[in-house]
């Protein structure tokens, strides 16, 4: 192959701002992107095109990148896709390497970056969309930013899953290290900090686990509600959270629910996380959602029209993610197909997802499905029984009924016997637990779910 040789014989260094640019390479280069995207539309990102080919010899495809949170990117999702295009395109084996060179320049201001971090270059302040839902949250972020530790601390951001609370989190990060040099900034999940400091006890490593939270200018935890039941990870955190406060340093903390509504979380943690500023995150408006689907779709490279726009924001109302998957479906489909996007094309790709996500479903249908798989009464699930047999149907009738319908916490518990919002939640996140550490539960959920949704 013509190009396979060209770009095999000679040691190839380009760069977008001068130097040695071969037409062939770069041409091999951007047919690979195109392959790429074609491959994997939902890791899609218009910055692409910023990308460039440092070395392109003996089987290896060097490519440079902007900053680290790039590399961090392309490393964690595209690099599967990367290498199948590199192969598809040339016909050969090629191993791929991603690394930041000095030539390659966002577009915005340069951005420090702390690679144990591991951000995402789209959760920027620049890419999130302020609207009355969140209004107050995303001000409070840019505050904290600014200024870490002197203004709203602690920060406690709550909200349901998929409204824009991991992002914030990521745009702090960026922020502060942009404008502060040399801080010191630890992000990372509830889980993960609760599993670090595990491993810090089997290790007889404590000590070093303390230092290295206790120490920094910025502590932020995602999904803190995962404290939960864990009283030795409470009591750490407690701490933590007291060196932190009392040095000045930022906290910053993400839950699905307002502190006092956390379940089994110490009364002495509930106080402290109200301290500062407590702000909640709602479902966006119409509008709101029509300015998300047009952000999403420039970061992606995508030209589509208001009337999409509108379209996509009216049909997905539920969070965020979902709208994101909309955008993901129109692409996949314009792109195998070699369709421009049109508001036909758009209804198409999401005819599947709209039947699916939007088919009318109530806490009763999915009560006759569970009812009936388990063999026990609707009385049984709504009684005060307490016994293992009943008590795991209601869970799981609680936790689908979350997720298949926009029943608020309280009806879902209402329903099921006057039960409070806060046993709903805990039954959900229970679990959401198991099926994530049992394949059979998880099996089991998929298999309701469909008998729900196709009844």
């Amino acid at each position: 192959m013509f190009w396979w040789s060209i770009a095999f014989c000679i040691e190839h260094r380009i760069t977008k701002d001068g130097g040695v640019a071969t037409p062939e390479v770069e041409e091999i280069f951007d047919d690979i992107l195109e392959r790429a995207k074609a491959l994997d539309p939902a890791n899609t990102r218009k910055w692409f095109e910023k990308l460039a080919v440092l070395h392109f010899d003996g089987g290896l495809l060097r490519i440079g990148c902007p900053d680290e949170a790039t590399v961090q990117f392309l490393q964690d999702n595209c690099k599967n896709s990367f290498t199948r295009s590199a192969q598809q395109i040339t016909g050969h084996l090629v191993t791929l390497d991603f690394s930041v060179d000095a030539t390659v320049r966002p577009s915005s201001e340069d951005r420090r970056y702390q690679p144990s971090l591991k951000l995402h270059p789209d959760y920027t302040f620049d890419n999130f969309v302020v609207g009355p839902s969140n209004r107050l949250a995303h001000a409070s972020c840019i505050a904290v930013s600014q200024s870490p530790g002197d203004t709203y601390n602690p920060l406690f951001i709550y909200g349901s899953s998929g409204l824009g609370k991991t992002h914030l989190l990521h745009a702090v990060c960026f922020e502060a290290q942009r404008r502060l040099n040399n801080a010191v900034i630890q992000f990372l999940s509830c889980e993960d900090f609760v599993n670090r400091f595990i491993r810090a006890i089997e290790e007889g490593n404590l000590a070093g686990f303390q230092s290295q939270f206790r120490t920094v200018d910025v502590l932020i935890i995602d999904d803190v509600q995962f404290l939960r039941e864990r009283e030795h990870s409470q009591e750490e955190f407690f701490h933590t959270f007291n060196a932190l406060y009392n040095n000045g340093k930022q906290i910053i903390l993400s839950a699905d629910s307002p502190p006092g509504k956390i379940p089994s979380l110490e009364e002495r943690l509930i106080s402290r996380f109200n301290w500062g500023l407590v702000t909640r995150i709602d479902p966006p408006s119409y509008e709101t959602r029509v300015a998300i689907v047009q952000k999403k779709a420039h970061v992606r490279g995508l030209n589509i029209s208001d009337e999409i726009a509108g379209y996509i924001a009216r049909k997905v109302q539920a969070n965020i993610r979902e709208l994101e998957g909309a955008l993901t479906s129109i692409y996949a489909v314009a792109t195998t197909t070699g369709q421009e996007i049109d508001l036909e094309l758009a209804q198409t790709a999401m005819e599947g997802q709209i039947e699916a996500t939007f088919k009318h479903i109530s806490i009763t249908d999915i009560a006759e499905v569970v009812t009936s798989h388990f063999d026990v009464r609707l009385t049984d699930l709504q009684s005060k029984k307490r016994s293992q047999s009943i008590t795991e149907p209601r869970q799981i009738c609680m936790y689908l009924a979350r997720n298949l319908t926009r029943h608020s916490l309280e009806e879902i518990g209402g329903y099921l016997g006057g039960r409070d919002h806060t046993t709903v939640m805990h039954a959900c996140n229970k679990i959401n637990q198991a099926k994530d550490n049992d394949p059979k539960m998880n099996a089991l959920l998929n298999e309701l779910t469909k008998q729900i949704t196709h009844a």
